[in-house]
């Protein structure tokens, strides 16, 4: 059985599934914010959106063909998405943080649409989508050749 691989598919397919649904949530929430509700995208709400949406797509296909090796692909996203998002969330909440590197035009990237139970912002939604796609990347085991 040279060359076959080892594949327990089921708990991989369960990861991926759960990535895609965080992933789909987040997408969804944000066309939500934006197209119903009206908010208007701050310069990093952008940067958090163009490595969402991709997210959805990726995991999409990679949970529809059980594979796993989408891991390669949504982990950096996640990961680089999840540092904007927490960037973003300390510049709402810190004061003096928004200094390091301060929106010029359009909306403010420290003003809060939403705020509840005072802590909870679109930036820390986000986060929260981020690490958990992230999670779900990291319980993957990558897929190893049997010899």
């Amino acid at each position: 059985m040279a060359g076959t691989t080892k594949n327990d598919s089921k708990p991989h397919g369960i990861l991926l599934y759960g990535a895609w649904v965080v992933s789909l949530v987040a997408t969804f929430g944000s066309l939500y914010f934006s197209e119903i509700k009206g908010f208007i995208p701050c310069e990093l709400c952008w940067y958090q959106r163009i490595l969402m949406y991709p997210l959805t797509l990726i995991l999409g296909i990679g949970t529809f063909q059980n594979d796993s090796s989408v891991k390669k692909f949504v982990l950096p996203l996640a990961l680089i998405g999840g540092g904007i998002s927490l960037m973003h969330y300390l510049e709402q909440k810190i004061p003096g943080f928004g200094g390091i590197k301060p929106c010029v035009s359009g909306v403010p990237c420290n003003s809060q649409y939403i705020n509840w139970f005072g802590f909870i912002t679109i930036p820390f939604l986000a986060l929260v989508a981020f690490v958990m796609i992230a999670c779900c990347m990291l319980f993957i085991k990558s897929k190893k050749t049997v010899k």
